[in-house]
C-alpha cells in the first residue's frame, strides 16, 4: 500500500510529466488534431486535475521529523529570498518577450530590471519559492512538493529557451546574448546592467511578498516572513 509520502510522489510526477508533455513533445501533434482552443482546454484541464490531485495528497499526508532545525537564521533568509522571489514574479509581468505570442525586438536596448537578472525571471521566482519552503519545513511531503516545482521551473527554462529559438530564430539570439538563464550571471560578465527595475516590480513585488506571507498565519497556522518578528 502506497504511503502519503508515495501517494505525494505520483501525484507530483503526474503533475510534472503531463506539463512537460504537453507542453512540448505532445503539443504539436495534439494541436494538428484538436486545434488550438481546444487543446488549451485539455492543457488546463489535465493541469487543475493534477495539481489538485497533488494538493489533495499533500494535504493527506503527515508531517515527518524535520530534517534539520529551523532557526531565526533560516527564516530571515527565507525572508529576503522570497522577496527577490515576488520582485522577479511580478516584474516578468510586463515585457516579458518568454510570454506566448511575444517576440524580441533584435535591437532591444540592454536588458534592465528583471531581465537583468535573469531572462527567465518567473520561472525563477517558483524555483526560489520552492528552495525557500524546504529551508523553513523540512519534511519529507514538503521535499517532494518544492522539489517537483524546482525541477520543473528549472527544467522550463532550458525548455523554454528551446522553444523560443525555433519560433524567434532571429530575436531569441539576440536576446540570450544580452542575457543569462542564470540569475546575475550576465551582469557579472558585463552582458547586463543592474537596476531599472519598474514600479510594477518592486512596489508590486513588495505588496504581493507582504500580503502573501501574512497570509500564512490564517491560511497555513503559522507567520512567515517579517510578520514572525513583528507578531
Amino acid at each position: 500500500m502506497i504511503d502519503g509520502a508515495g501517494m505525494v510522489l505520483a501525484a507530483a510526477v503526474a503533475f510534472v510529466g503531463t506539463h512537460l508533455a504537453l507542453s512540448h513533445p505532445l503539443r504539436r501533434p495534439l494541436v494538428s488534431v484538436l486545434g488550438e482552443k481546444a487543446f488549451a482546454g485539455l492543457y488546463s484541464l489535465v493541469a487543475v486535475v493534477t495539481l489538485g490531485a497533488l494538493a489533495w495528497a499533500y494535504s493527506a499526508a503527515p508531517a515527518t521529523e524535520p530534517a534539520w532545525a529551523v532557526g531565526d537564521g533560516l527564516w530571515g533568509l527565507a525572508t529576503v529570498a522570497m522577496l527577490v522571489a515576488s520582485i522577479l514574479l511580478m516584474g516578468s509581468l510586463i515585457g516579458n518577450p518568454a510570454l506566448p505570442g511575444a517576440r524580441v525586438q533584435v535591437a532591444m536596448t540592454p536588458a534592465r530590471g528583471v531581465y537583468g537578472v535573469t531572462r527567465h525571471p518567473m520561472l525563477w521566482s517558483f524555483a526560489i519559492w520552492g528552495g525557500c519552503h524546504i529551508m523553513v519545513w523540512p519534511i519529507t511531503k514538503n521535499f517532494i512538493l518544492c522539489g517537483a516545482i524546482i525541477f520543473l521551473s528549472l527544467v522550463g527554462t532550458a525548455m523554454q529557451d528551446r522553444k523560443k529559438m525555433l519560433l524567434d530564430p532571429l530575436g531569441w539570439p539576440a536576446w540570450q546574448a544580452r542575457t543569462s538563464a542564470l540569475p546575475f550571471l550576465a551582469i557579472a560578465q558585463g552582458r547586463a546592467r543592474f537596476g531599472g527595475f519598474g514600479p510594477h516590480a518592486v512596489l508590486g513585488g513588495t505588496v504581493v511578498w507582504l500580503a502573501a506571507t501574512w497570509a500564512h498565519s490564517p491560511l497555513a497556522g503559522w507567520p512567515a516572513g517579517i510578520w514572525r518578528w513583528l507578531g
